[in-house]
Parts: C-alpha cells; structure tokens; sequence
C-alpha cells in the first residue's frame, strides 16, 4: 500500500483435489470447510490494506491442464460445486472480497453444448457468482492473453464474449486495440447495450471514489 498498490489478484482460494497441480496446491487445500476458513482469514488480511480477488472462480482444483496453454475441462455439476468448489468462495464473499477472478476452465454441465469457458459463460459467470452467491463487488477475467480463450476466440471475440458474460475487468487482452475494437463495434451493433457497459463502468468508478483514487494526495477530503 506504502508503493501505491492498492489492488491485488488474491488471494487464490481454489480446493486443490489434484497434488500434481502445484500452482493450485498453493491455494485454499484439500478440504472445503477448512479452506473456507483459511480464505476467509486471507480475504480479511488482504482488505486490511489493499483491495482482495477471489479467485479462480468456480474453482481451478481439479484440473491437470494448464489453462496459460489449453483449455481445461471440468466435469462435475451443481451438487459437486455447491458442497466442495463454492464453499471457499462463498467464505471470501462474505469475509468482504472486493473482487472474483474468473476462470478458463470449461464445465459441460452449464454449457449444453456451446463449450464455453467459465469466464465466457453467463450460466457461470452471472447464473452462479452473481445469482446463485449473491455477489455484487467486481468481477473479473483471468487474463485474456491465455491459450484457453485467445487461441479459439481470438483478442477481440474473447473480450466481447466475456463481458457479456457478466465481467467488469477485461484483464490482458492479447491485444489491446482489437479487444477494444470488438467491444466499440458490439456496442453499435447492439450485442452490448449501453445500461450493461454503464453498470460495469459505475463499479469501477464507485470502486475508485471509495478507495479514495480521485483525491489529490496531501490534501484533506
């Protein structure tokens, strides 16, 4: 916070089920209800002094494929998330986790068929983080530079597919002025309506009014 970072991509809180997965084994355990309380605790820590992200949404435990270079696919359904992937990130939400990082990672049992990652997936990213948990901070991609979205969606489809999804954040396009192309053209195309692009940009800003970003330093207010 003293260096002017107010915002970090933490803490991970996915169950890590698979040990050969080492990334992921640094996250919230094997075991949901106690890596509810360790996500917690991590949540609480973090907001103390900077801004938390949940992540990776709905979970990244299971999987033996990296998502920087393919897309994982995860096989389990409602009754497996709602009593082992969810439980951690239904601890962080309540424990006041400013944001949820979603995932890369494809969940057939959502999908019927359009093989849409989790971060491209409204059943996922609106129908479960915002409906089903309740959450109401920001929600945002993990980056879209990766192998699992770029390689099929290319850098403009990929951002455009994910904010109709329901993320605020678009994080790392792979390319900066195509994501942005896509975006302005699906604006005027109609695929995004204005209501939608204005909810996600009001919580960034409301995000930055109370984090206190458009105060000059040195001075009161």
């Amino acid at each position: 916070r003293a260096a002017g970072v107010n915002w970090t991509y933490a803490p991970m809180v996915d169950i890590a089920r698979d040990p050969r997965w080492g990334r992921i084994a640094e996250g919230s355990g094997e075991d949901p209800y106690l890596g509810s309380v360790l996500s917690a605790a991590r949540v609480r820590g973090f907001q103390e002094n900077v801004l938390a992200t949940a992540k990776h949404f709905p979970g990244h435990g299971d999987v033996g494929v990296d998502s920087h270079l393919q897309l994982p696919v995860e096989q389990g359904c409602w009754n497996r998330l709602d009593t082992l992937e969810l439980v951690p990130f239904r601890a962080a939400i309540r424990a006041g986790a400013t944001a949820v990082m979603v995932a890369h990672i494809l969940f057939p049992c959502f999908e019927r068929g359009d093989s849409l990652p989790a971060t491209l997936s409204r059943p996922i990213t609106t129908g479960i983080l915002r409906d089903s948990l309740g959450f109401h901070g920001l929600v945002v991609t993990d980056a879209l530079t990766m192998g699992a979205v770029v390689n099929r969606y290319g850098p403009g489809e990929s951002a455009v597919k994910a904010f109709l999804a329901g993320s605020d954040i678009l994080l790392m396009p792979a390319n900066l002025d195509s994501a942005r192309a896509a975006m302005l053209a699906a604006l005027a195309q109609g695929r995004i309506s204005p209501a939608r692009l204005d909810a996600s940009v009001r919580r960034i800003l409301d995000l930055k009014i109370r984090s206190g970003l458009f105060r000059r330093h040195g001075l009161a207010g």
